[in-house]
């Protein structure tokens, strides 16, 4: 679909994270090929998961995080990112809430095979 002169609008994170409280549950904001892109809001631990078929991009908007992995953790700050590599079993955590862009393929499961009580309703868009 090609785009008309009047769809040229920035996407702004501050004014897409106003639009949700809860937290572990990513809202798209984009899309490029198959890829999205999505606004979360972490706070509190997640579960340990992976996803099998994909990587998977933290970038930290606002606050901080670590990610724990069976054989370590990178702690992220605002203005920093990190690739988890498929396959790779991670547990995202956040003391104070953490605003983050993450980016992958259409259709991946926040909780991957990990199914529960934090698995988010997929492709919401705000």
């Amino acid at each position: 679909m090609a785009m008309k002169p009047k769809d040229y609008h920035p996407i702004n994170f501050k004014e897409k994270l106003s639009k949700f409280t809860e937290h572990w549950s990513p809202k798209v904001i984009a899309e490029m090929n198959d890829y999205q892109f999505k606004v979360v809001k972490f706070q509190g631990e997640f579960v340990w998961h992976d996803h099998r078929d994909t990587d998977e991009t933290f970038i930290v908007l606002d606050g901080g995080m670590v990610i724990h992995f069976e054989d370590g953790k990178v702690k992220l700050s605002k203005g920093e990112m990190f690739v988890i590599p498929k396959g790779k079993k991670h547990k995202p955590e956040a003391v104070n809430e953490c605003k983050v862009l993450l980016i992958e393929p259409r259709g991946v499961v926040n909780t991957g095979e990990a199914h529960g009580k934090l698995t988010a309703e997929n492709d919401v868009w705000i």
